[in-house]
Formats: structure tokens, sequence, C-alpha cells
């Protein structure tokens, strides 16, 4: 694969380009009715399906000599320039090696989110972490895992804690899940749900937020994500937000103070 391959590459990936703009925004969908226990935006997030060009350029890049290449084998021959690293796993078939159940925070009890309620990636390879937001349930732990179960719901996060400082992961972190209300920041964080309601300070259990704190500095660890308002934030501080969690009943400076504890004992 010399230069006449990345440079039929680059053609394509310039014409897809100006296809993707040419393409209307999505309007997004109503909230779900007040009374739900989870308020948050519908969000569909599928993706832009890989059009028919890029399926023949990933398969002629899969087939060499005959052969069919693995991604860890395309990555080490330096067939893929950076764009189609990023797209690769939206191919059938081309997906990041992944165990069921498995967790990416130690002590965390794996309970799957519907699949549409968030997407497929292979960050930070493709999107970089770099924050992490906090929300608020607006109903119990038991509520909130079965809402972000539910297909239609349409949002879900990675993380929710219960008040005793139990902890659920239901998306894998190098995933992206639909929780933000904002494209740009889903594919930039990790969310983390807390049992409770934003009126109700007493539902942030000391359990809670110590526990919270720990799973926050792990990832701020682990991505690099400096300790600050800047990059761990509020649901309510995304761009464009249409909800309030965590709420003024959240003590930011206990949060933060916890969360920089953590991360200074486990460097």
């Amino acid at each position: 694969m010399g230069e006449d391959w990345t440079n039929q590459w680059s053609g394509l990936r310039a014409a897809d380009s100006r296809e993707e703009s040419r393409q209307e925004p999505r309007p997004e969908s109503p909230q779900p009715r007040p009374e739900s226990p989870r308020r948050h935006r519908r969000e569909k997030e599928a993706g832009r399906p890989i059009g028919r060009r890029a399926l023949i350029v990933g398969g002629a890049a899969a087939a060499v000599g005959g052969a069919v290449l693995g991604w860890d084998q395309m990555a080490q021959d330096g067939a893929m320039r950076e764009g189609m690293a990023r797209d690769m796993w939206k191919v059938p078939g081309m997906r990041k090696p992944r165990k069921e159940g498995e967790v990416d925070f130690t002590g965390a009890q794996w309970v799957a989110a519907s699949s549409a309620n968030w997407r497929m990636a292979d960050r930070p390879a493709d999107y970089t972490i770099d924050m992490v937001i906090i929300h608020v349930t607006q109903g119990s732990f038991d509520s909130a895992v079965k809402v972000f179960q539910n297909p239609a719901h349409g949002a879900a996060a990675h993380y929710i804690f219960r008040k005793d400082g139990h902890v659920a992961q239901m998306i894998r972190e190098l995933d992206v899940a639909y929780h933000a209300g904002n494209r740009e920041y889903n594919e930039r964080s990790i969310g983390i749900e807390h049992e409770g309601f934003v009126d109700r300070p007493e539902d942030f259990t000391d359990e809670m937020y110590r526990a919270s704190a720990q799973l926050t500095a792990r990832l701020c660890a682990r991505h690099k994500i400096p300790v600050d308002r800047k990059h761990i934030i509020g649901h309510i501080e995304v761009p464009e937000a249409t909800h309030t969690d965590p709420g003024d009943g959240w003590d930011w400076d206990k949060y933060m103070r916890l969360v920089r504890a953590a991360r200074s004992a486990n460097a």
C-alpha cells in the first residue's frame, strides 16, 4: 500500500467530508415528560452510516495478498492514516476486542444499558476524553437503571452511584454515552449519575460523595484530565443545557476536595 493508496483514501475522505457538511442538522426530539424519573434530552447519535466508498476502501485495506488482516496488523503495517483509524471501527466486523461484563472501575457492578442509548467508539484513540460530567438521577437508583435499559429513552450515563456508595457501570468508557445533550461533550466526557433529587441535598450522602470522588480521581488519572472545575462540571454547565443537575444542593467544594485527595493518594 503505497502512495497511490494514500492519495485515493485522502480523496475519498475529503469527498465524504463535503458530503457530510451538506447534510442538514438533525432536530432534537422533545424531552420526556417531567414526571419521568429521568429528564434527559433525547439524543439520536447513531452517526452517519458509513458510505459505499468507505466500505470499498476498508475492504481493499483489509485484503493484502488474499489474506484478511486484523486491526493490529494493519496498524503495525502503517497502512492507515489518522482518518482511517478514526472511522475503521464503523466498518461491520471491525471492533476493539471487549469482554462481556468487563468494567473499567474496580468494584463497579456491570449492568448493561440499552445499545440504543450509546454508540460504539474507541476512545481515546478516536476521541480524547477530557471531562467528567456530574448528573443527578431525579429518581431512585433502580429507576435510573431501568430507564437506561429502555431503548426508547435515548440517553444513558456511563456510571450510576447509589446513596450507599455502590456504583453500577452501564457503558464502557471507550464508548460514547448519550448523557450530556451535546454531541461534542458526549464524545469528550464520562457521565456519572448520582441517586437523588436536585432539590434534596440530603440525598447526597457522604458515602456517595466519597465513592464518586474515588471514581472521578481514577478517571482523571487514567485519561490525564486536570482536576479542576473546567474539566469536572455539572450537566447544567454543558452549552445549551436544559437541565439543572446537580443543582444548588450539590457541594462542589466538598466534592473537589475529595477528588483532589483521592488523586493525590493514588498518584
